[in-house]
C-alpha cells in the first residue's frame, strides 16, 4: 500500500496520464465497493461533471471512479474513456440495458502553462485508468498536477508550478487520506503557518488579484471508516474546505472550481469528529507536498 499517501487507504488506487508537451494530464482514482461519496463545491465557476449523483436529492450510489483533469472544460472529455473502461469490466450501477458506470469528474484550469493547447481526451482518461496503482501516489507535475501553478495574485513574476499532493492520517482503527491537485492565484501556507511561496499571511490587497481561470484545488478525501450517512461525510468535506482555506489564501473566489469529494467505505471504526479533523490534516500535508514536490525535477 501507498505510504504516507492517499493509497494508505486499503483499496484507493491512483493512476495518471501526464502530457508534458502541453502541461495537463489526467488523474484517476478508484476505491472499493460498495462506497458512498459526497461532494462539495465552493468555488464560484467550476467544471464538473456527474456531481448531481453526489446531491442530496439523490439516492446514495457506488462510484466506479473519480477523474481529475487539466484542460478547462476540454478535460471533462477524459471521463468519457474511463467510462469505456470500466463498462468493458461489466460494472457500474445496474439497469435494466445493462451497468452504466458511475465516474464523477472535475477540471482545472491549465491551458496556458504548455507548449501547446491541452486538452486531455477520453484515450487519456482511459491510459490514466489503466495505469492505476496501489503504491504511493506520484506527486507534483504529474497527471492532472502537471500544469497547475499558484501564487498568480502577486503578479506574473510570482507564480510558480503546483502539482498533485497526496498524504494520509491515521483516525482511531480507520485510515483517512487526500489527494489534491493544487491550482490556486493565492499563495501557499503550511498548516503551521510557514510561507510556501513568498506571500505574506495577512494580505488584504494584493497588488493584481485573482484571475480568471487560473484557481481551482480538487481534492480527494478517502476513509475505510465505516460511515454511511452522507450528512456525516459533508462534515468531513467541510473540515477539508477548512484546509484549503487555511493552506491556500486566497481561495473560493468567484473564479475558483474549488471542490471536495469525500468516499467512505470499510467497517473500521472510527469517531466523526476525528476523521474530520484528520481530513483537516491529511488535506493539508497534501497541499504542502504538492508544492514541494513539483519543484522536483521531472
Amino acid at each position: 500500500m501507498g505510504s504516507h499517501t492517499i493509497t494508505a487507504v486499503p483499496g484507493v488506487s491512483v493512476g495518471h496520464h501526464t502530457d508534458h508537451a502541453a502541461d495537463t494530464g489526467v488523474t484517476v482514482l478508484t476505491f472499493p465497493e460498495p462506497n458512498v461519496a459526497v461532494v462539495d463545491v465552493r468555488g464560484g465557476a467550476p467544471g464538473t461533471r456527474e456531481t448531481d449523483a453526489l446531491g442530496d436529492a439523490v439516492k446514495p450510489v457506488t462510484i466506479n471512479a473519480l477523474v481529475f483533469a487539466g484542460g478547462s472544460a476540454f478535460g471533462l472529455a477524459a471521463a468519457t474513456g474511463v467510462v469505456a473502461e470500466i463498462e468493458a469490466e461489466g460494472r457500474g450501477a445496474p439497469t435494466p440495458a445493462g451497468p452504466v458506470p458511475v465516474v464523477p469528474s472535475a477540471i482545472v484550469f491549465d491551458l496556458m502553462t504548455g507548449d501547446q493547447p491541452g486538452r486531455p481526451t477520453s484515450e487519456d482518461g482511459a491510459a490514466a485508468y489503466r495505469s492505476r496503482t496501489t503504491e504511493p501516489v506520484s506527486l507534483g507535475r504529474v497527471g492532472a498536477g502537471t500544469g497547475t501553478t499558484v501564487a498568480a495574485w502577486r503578479g506574473p513574476g510570482a507564480i510558480q508550478f503546483a502539482g498533485v499532493g497526496s498524504a494520509s492520517v491515521t483516525a482511531g482503527d480507520a485510515t483517512v487520506g487526500a489527494l489534491v491537485v493544487l491550482n490556486a492565484a493565492g499563495d501557499v501556507f503550511s498548516l503551521e503557518g510557514e510561507s510556501l511561496t513568498g506571500g505574506e499571511p495577512a494580505s488584504a490587497t494584493p497588488p493584481i488579484g485573482p484571475s480568471l481561470g487560473d484557481n481551482t484545488t480538487l481534492i480527494c478525501v478517502a476513509t475505510d471508516a465505516g460511515i454511511e450517512d452522507r450528512n456525516e461525510l459533508r462534515r468531513v468535506a467541510i473540515r477539508a474546505h477548512d484546509a484549503l482555506g487555511a493552506c491556500v489564501r486566497p481561495t473560493h473566489t468567484r473564479y475558483d472550481g474549488d471542490s471536495v469529494f469525500v468516499v467512505s467505505f470499510g467497517t473500521k471504526a472510527a469517531d466523526i469528529d476525528i476523521v474530520q479533523q484528520a481530513a483537516f490534516v491529511a488535506v493539508g500535508r497534501a497541499i504542502e507536498s504538492a508544492l514541494i514536490e513539483s519543484r522536483n525535477p521531472r
